[in-house]
C-alpha cells in the first residue's frame, strides 16, 4: 500500500466538505501552500476549536458559543412567532433576508424513513415543548420545497393542529425575475395556489 502524503490528505478531507470537489480542493490546498504561515496556523486552530467552542443553543437549537443564542436572548423578537426551520443554515439565510422579527426552532434535518430519519431523530420533543402555555400563536413551517419537506411541514402541521392556533407554511413557487416557461410544472401550481390579492 502506498502511503499518501499531506497533500493528497487535505484535498481528500476538503472533498468531504459540500459543494467542494477535487479540483476546487486542489486549489485550495496550493493556495494554503502559498498563504502566509500565520494565517495557516490560525485557520488550523479555528477549525480544531470549533467543534469545542460552538454547540446548539438550549432552547432553539441554532448554533451558539454560549448556553442560549443572541436571538433567543434578544428582547425585541416576537415571542408569538416560531418559526421552524430545517438547519442553522436556512436560520441564517432567513434572517439574511430581513423582515422576521419572531423566534425560531431548528429540527436538526427533515424526515426520511428510507434513510432512518424518523420524529424521533429530529427536535420535534423540544419544538412540542416550546409551545406549552400558550405564547406562541403562530408557528411558521418554513422546511424546504422538496419531498422531505413537504412530508415534515405536514407532519408538523398535524401534530401541532391542536396545540397552537395557527400554523402557517412560507410560499412557494416562481422566483423574482424567473420565466414562467422554464419552470416545472409543481413549481406553477405552488405559485397559483399561494396567489393573493393585488392592493389597490
Amino acid at each position: 500500500m502506498i502511503a499518501r502524503g499531506p497533500l493528497d490528505v487535505l484535498i481528500e478531507l476538503l472533498t468531504r466538505l459540500p459543494g467542494i470537489g477535487r479540483r476546487t480542493a486542489r486549489r485550495l490546498v496550493f493556495h494554503l501552500l502559498a498563504a502566509d504561515p500565520a494565517y495557516c496556523a490560525t485557520l488550523g486552530q479555528a477549525i480544531a476549536t470549533l467543534r469545542e467552542q460552538v454547540r446548539p443553543c438550549s432552547v432553539c437549537g441554532n448554533v451558539t458559543e454560549g448556553d442560549i443564542c443572541a436571538i433567543c436572548t434578544d428582547p425585541g423578537r416576537a415571542d408569538l412567532q416560531l418559526c421552524v426551520v430545517t438547519s442553522t443554515a436556512d436560520l441564517l439565510a432567513i434572517e439574511n433576508a430581513g423582515g422576521y422579527r419572531g423566534r425560531y426552532h431548528v429540527l436538526g434535518g427533515l424526515l426520511a424513513p428510507l434513510d432512518g430519519v424518523g420524529p424521533e431523530s429530529l427536535r420535534i420533543g423540544e419544538l412540542l415543548r416550546r409551545l406549552v402555555g400558550g405564547s406562541v400563536e403562530e408557528v411558521i413551517l418554513a422546511t424546504p420545497p422538496s419531498v422531505e419537506g413537504e412530508a415534515t411541514a405536514v407532519y408538523l402541521a398535524e401534530l401541532l393542529r391542536s396545540k397552537v392556533a395557527r400554523i402557517t407554511r412560507i410560499a412557494t413557487g416562481v422566483p423574482h425575475g424567473g420565466e414562467l416557461e422554464l419552470f416545472d410544472g409543481v413549481t406553477l401550481s405552488r405559485a397559483l395556489e399561494g396567489r393573493r390579492a393585488i392592493e389597490p
